[in-house]
């Protein structure tokens, strides 16, 4: 089988650097990866940074396409719409618009040995099936979420619906792959039940792509102002109706000796902020700098990772390869069955408490504070299964892979697989 080498690949990605939250982040460290090791020519088609506030970033606003050169990487961006709020027209609006326009203005550049797209987004699967299809070029989703599921799930008006047609579309774009990757299996039984065979499906889970903590804890902890003997539990990331982050606000009502801290963006911040007021144990920070972010999450006594109890997510948060790194304890008020539940076991890094109950999640919370030596070992355990399990350096190999397999195999879609 060849190895790959000196190629020219596409990666098809909505959400890319300097986003620092969800699916960005993994983006821009397979395309630089590839950039840097192999002298391969890597394009990235991208839409304009807006995660996790749903704002288009201040530096892009106006631009309507641009190309630029980052870490010798060529990134395509292509305008469209940002639903501050998210309903099912809207987000079916947001998706159309990506869609739109970069099958309209594609990225200018060579023929692509190989087209790798990141799902759930379903217009840049459906983007990345035509071009491979165009050129005739292996095609590789990476489904980092399904948004078939989601949409059943989020609770928005209109949310089956979505749900149905999402759904379709997924399937559509993933029988058209030569492989299929996936970032944990419980993502394997669905994209079977898709049309894919199994012999196409590849895992290929996420790393942690933060840095180890560095800064003196105790230090950072003042800085913070989290130094008055106060449990602080911190959750860090996108506050969107699907985290359910209720929960946590209802927590810091029940508890004045806990402190609650909420440290990211997103479309439900200001519903939350107002469902809080007066909490003088609750407090909401902006997205921590990249540099400063292991530091910020290794100063909390409990990291938190929450979801709604309507809630199966098979996907796995990316904030929590970032709290394994961190060292400290994670609590999880999550579904038994789902992909972060799955990994919180496999780590023995956390706990699993029942999603939307904090009475649970208190308890929890207490019995770590009270036990700081349990608390500590749990904790411990998160660096140690990045270092066997979720290493960058194990997570790229994994990728490239795929991408190896595909470039050398005789792997070809379905017939009847039309883009």
């Amino acid at each position: 089988m060849p190895k790959l080498g000196g190629r020219r690949l596409l990666l098809v990605s909505t959400n890319y650097a300097p986003e620092q939250a969800g699916i960005g982040p993994y983006a821009t460290q397979i395309a630089e990866h590839w950039a840097a090791c192999g002298g391969h020519e890597v394009h990235v088609l991208t839409g304009l940074p807006h995660y996790p506030a749903w704002r288009t970033d201040p530096a892009y606003r106006g631009v309507w396409r641009t190309e630029e050169q980052r870490a010798g990487v060529t990134v395509h961006r292509r305008r469209h719409t940002v639903p501050p709020r998210q309903t099912a027209v809207r987000r079916a609006l947001y998706e159309a618009s990506i869609l739109a326009h970069g099958l309209v203005a594609p990225p200018r550049m060579g023929r692509p040995d190989a087209v790798v797209a990141q799902l759930p987004s379903l217009a840049g699967g459906v983007i990345g099936a035509r071009i491979a299809r165009r050129y005739g070029v292996p095609y590789l989703p990476v489904v980092q979420d399904l948004m078939g599921a989601a949409a059943a799930q989020s609770g928005i008006r209109g949310g089956d619906r979505a749900a149905a047609a999402a759904g379709a579309v997924e399937a559509y774009v993933l029988r058209r792959a030569t492989l299929v990757g996936v970032i944990h299996e419980t993502f394997e039984g669905k994209v079977e039940a898709m049309g894919v065979p199994r012999n196409r499906i590849r895992l290929v889970p996420n790393w942690s792509h933060v840095a180890r903590p560095s800064r003196d804890r105790a230090g950072m902890r003042a800085r913070l102002g989290w130094d008055d003997g106060r449990t602080v539990v911190l959750h860090s990331g996108n506050m969107g109706l699907k985290q359910g982050l209720d929960v946590l606000v209802e927590t810091a009502r029940q508890a004045a000796d806990v402190h609650i801290v909420l440290m990211g963006d997103g479309n439900q911040r200001a519903q939350l902020r107002s469902l809080g007021a007066g909490l003088s144990n609750l407090t909401f920070l902006p997205p921590a700098d990249e540099a400063e972010f292991p530091d910020v999450l290794a100063a909390a006594d409990v990291l938190a990772v929450t979801q709604r109890a309507s809630v199966l997510d098979m996907s796995v948060p990316s904030k929590l390869t970032s709290y394994f790194a961190a060292g400290r304890p994670v609590v999880a008020s999550v579904a038994e069955r789902g992909g972060t539940a799955a990994e919180v076991r496999r780590s023995e890094a956390g706990v699993l408490v029942p999603p939307e109950n904090p009475t649970a999640l208190l308890a929890a919370v207490r019995q770590l504070a009270e036990d700081p030596d349990a608390a500590d070992a749990l904790g411990s355990c998160g660096p140690a299964y990045v270092d066997s399990h979720l290493s960058r350096a194990a997570g790229l190999a994994r990728i490239t892979g795929l991408l190896d397999e595909a470039l050398g195999s005789r792997v070809v879609p379905p017939k009847g697989a039309r883009t």
